[in-house]
């Protein structure tokens, strides 16, 4: 049985995808985000997102994250089996990256643990775990 039910928005994709999957399940390690030696990101409570048709990714809990380093923007992105992301730039250390981080803070049903947690692009930021 498919993961995603059918849906306007999905049903395209879903046409030629039928079977696409997002599995979330705990990292059990520690992951730790750094961004040129300087860490903004580290916890013990990282989500692992294996999803049909690419890379495992690493979501961490808000919590985590250094807030203080970040700054909302206006980007946006969808995607029909998660939902609409929403992005932050990063500055630190006189450095500044656009949109390296993303949330989906009101993701579907099907990914509610998503909510809360948010991952890195890691081509602008290195992304450790252990």
């Amino acid at each position: 049985m498919p993961q995603f039910p059918m849906t306007p928005s999905r049903e395209k994709i879903l046409a030629r995808l039928p079977d696409y999957a997002v599995e979330i399940e705990a990292a059990n390690a520690r992951v730790t985000v750094s961004h040129h030696g300087t860490v903004i990101a580290e916890s013990t409570r990282a989500l692992t997102v294996k999803e049909t048709k690419h890379a495992d990714v690493y979501y961490l809990p808000r919590d985590d994250i250094n807030m203080n380093l970040f700054t909302a923007t206006d980007h946006s992105t969808y995607c029909p089996f998660k939902g609409h992301a929403s992005y932050w730039n990063l500055d630190v250390n006189k450095q500044h990256e656009n949109n390296v981080v993303w949330s989906y803070e009101s993701p579907y049903a099907e990914v509610e643990k998503l909510k809360g947690y948010m991952s890195f692009y890691t081509d602008r930021t290195r992304v450790q775990s252990d």
